[in-house]
């Protein structure tokens, strides 16, 4: 890391290329207020505009009579009543000497998530520190993540002087301290700027205020940091967004080329599946191009008609990234829903969906001291190192060496928002070794012999509803019908294959993941399998169910009333529960999320066992799922 700038030169030279930048810290740092004073300073506000500000300061402003100059970025009336900035706020401007594109980004905590948004294609990071308070945890998070999603430059604007009146030695203790905190975030450079964003001091000109300080204003050094990288000069990648078939004899494959540069003629190979062709046409808005560079959106087409679909990457042959089905990856997490290690999570990469999971976390990083802590979870806003496998095979490129390759997010397969952003750091070389090996007697063919259609029949519900029971008796009636069946009981299981497993939400996770998987086998073989778990959490259940083709997997909720369980009880786990003396157990200190559409929903309460198990039966006639 570069020693901090407080001498960078002031001297235009030339016009530079548009710099993207965030504003970043904690709430209440004044990131708006600074956005606000540029555009002002810079007479970029129009007339208009101006006129709403001021009236607009004097019913929500937080400064009195003067002009609230955050107003004018903090555009959503719900961030203007609370006065602070709630979404990624996006603004452009202009100097003789650059094009800028700032992201104002919110400070508070509960949205953390917006502020990584926006740093993911920032080149530069205005981390403000409110000078009364200094570093604040929320400050230090927002640098670890600005240096995880590759910004290497930093301007520390230590806002709110004129409230310290203008100390040196305040903004001297601010400096050190950071200077320390980011001595393992690998920021290529620092500036560290006195600022007062209210008053304009050090913004746009240098304040007599602050005699003390000898760099340059904060738009000087915007002005002429240089934060070029070059992203044409690394290796060719091009993930393909959509595949266009307008007319029968053309097929071009659209997309945005992520670094590198391709030329008509040139050799490509598609990493996933290693086929090659040449590159025939390289189609733009405006015409074909003999060439693109890094950023163009083009359309190749190619001399061959080969196997391409949304979400490969096409390369050079000699320039080919990893392929791997398993990698280790950073995870800032941005959900309320902890993160669990062995749930299945889609994800998102380069135009492509799959599933994956978390197989492992190593650590979580702790922002006020980067030390790395052990940890089974991660909760809102931490940020963890973990091993990631996925359903398939994928080109993976590490985040420091390809930005838009090697990030990813990871939405929650049962609301469909999104969980966590993800940064590759490497493939795991395993990974590679691994390779599915083809079967000679099929699924089919082994159904086919045992006269019935395979079935995972997954009974869920409360502990003493009844699982077990009436598998119990449902297999035994498909046994009088000569069906092939196997039994996955819970208790049962935890005897053997997941004996090692407690109760806690992620062995829970596990103990569901095992199962679904072993459940899957049993199904391959072409068994009828009788799974009894309580299954407390959704996403399992889906997991389990997304193993398994469609209409192989049938969910039996046994909806029975708490008070009946309770009073069934014959192991005495409730009265245990409830007198503390056993810890997560589901319908007293652990949730039971409802199914929310079960095949069979079935209320027990007055129906006798055998009623039920017959009811069962008649459904999987119906299914087809025996003939009998």
């Amino acid at each position: 890391m570069s020693a901090i700038n407080r001498d960078a030169s002031v001297e235009i030279k030339k016009v530079r290329p548009t710099l993207r930048f965030l504003t970043c810290g904690s709430v209440d740092d004044g990131k708006s207020t600074l956005v606000g004073r540029l555009l002002y300073e810079r007479k970029l506000i129009f007339d208009d505009q101006l006129a709403t500000l001021e009236k607009d300061s004097k019913k929500h402003g937080a400064v009195g009579e003067e002009i609230d100059f955050a107003l004018l970025v903090d555009g959503l009336e719900a961030e203007r009543e609370q006065g602070i900035t709630i979404d990624v706020a996006y603004r452009y401007f202009s100097t003789e000497a650059r094009a800028f594109i700032v992201a104002d980004s919110p400070g508070h905590e509960q949205y953390t998530r917006n502020m990584a948004t926006g740093a993911s294609n920032a080149d530069l990071a205005i981390l403000l520190v409110d000078a009364r308070k200094g570093l604040l945890t929320q400050t230090r998070r927002h640098a670890t993540i600005a240096s995880l999603l590759g910004i290497r430059h930093v301007v520390l604007a230590i806002n709110k002087m004129d409230l310290m009146d203008y100390s040196q030695a305040t903004f001297d203790q601010i400096v050190a301290d950071f200077t320390h905190a980011a001595s393992e975030l690998h920021f290529a450079s620092i500036a560290a700027i006195p600022i007062s964003a209210r008053y304009g001091d050090n913004v746009i000109s240098l304040s007599d205020k602050m005699p003390w300080y000898s760099g340059p204003h904060l738009l000087a050094y915007l002005e002429t940091v240089d934060v070029e990288n070059a992203v044409a000069d690394q290796a060719m990648r091009f993930p393909v967004q959509w595949v266009n078939r307008l007319q029968q004899d053309f097929r071009g494959y659209a997309g945005m080329l992520v670094s590198g540069r391709v030329t008509v003629g040139d050799e490509i190979v598609v990493a996933a599946s290693g086929r090659t062709s040449r590159v025939e046409r390289i189609v733009a808005m405006d015409g074909d191009l003999t060439s693109a560079a890094a950023f163009d959106s083009v359309m190749l087409t190619l001399a061959d008609e080969i196997d391409i679909s949304r979400g490969d990457v096409l390369c050079h042959p000699k320039q080919r990234p990893d392929v791997a089905d398993q990698f280790a990856a950073h995870i800032i997490w941005m959900s309320d829903e902890k993160l669990l290690p062995g749930r299945s999570y889609f994800m998102k990469i380069n135009g492509r969906s799959l599933t994956g999971s978390v197989t492992e976390i190593k650590y979580k990083l702790d922002v006020d001291n980067n030390a790395h802590i052990a940890t089974k979870t991660l909760s809102l806003n931490e940020i963890g190192f973990c091993n990631i496998a996925l359903g398939s095979s994928i080109a993976v490129e590490s985040y420091d060496a390809n930005r838009t390759m090697g990030g990813f997010i990871l939405i929650d397969r049962f609301t469909n928002t999104t969980a966590g952003a993800g940064l590759i750091a490497f493939p795991l070389r395993r990974a590679k070794n691994i390779h599915l090996q083809a079967q000679l007697v099929s699924k089919g063919a082994r159904s086919h012999i045992k006269h019935q259609r395979p079935a995972v029949l997954w009974f869920t519900g409360l502990s003493g509803a009844g699982k077990s029971t009436i598998a119990n008796i449902v297999e035994k009636k498909l046994l009088e019908r000569h069906a092939h069946t196997a039994m996955l009981d819970g208790d049962n299981i935890r005897h053997g294959l997941n004996k090692d497993l407690g109760f806690t939400d992620v062995d829970r996770v596990e103990n569901i993941r095992r199962i679904g998987e072993v459940a899957k086998l049993m199904v391959d073989a072409g068994l009828i399998v009788l799974c009894a778990f309580i299954s407390p959490f959704r996403a399992e259940r889906q997991m389990a169910r997304s193993l398994v083709e469609e209409g192989e997997f049938i969910e039996i909720f046994l909806d029975t009333p708490l008070e009946i369980c309770i009073s069934r009880d014959p192991k005495g786990l409730y009265k245990k529960a409830f007198a503390g003396e056993i810890k997560n157990f589901t319908g007293v200190d652990q949730t039971y999320e409802l199914p929310t559409s079960p095949e069979l929903h079935i209320r027990f309460m007055n129906e006798k066992p055998e009623e039920i198990a017959d009811r069962i039966i008649e459904e999987l006639k119906t299914r087809n799922v025996i003939h009998v």
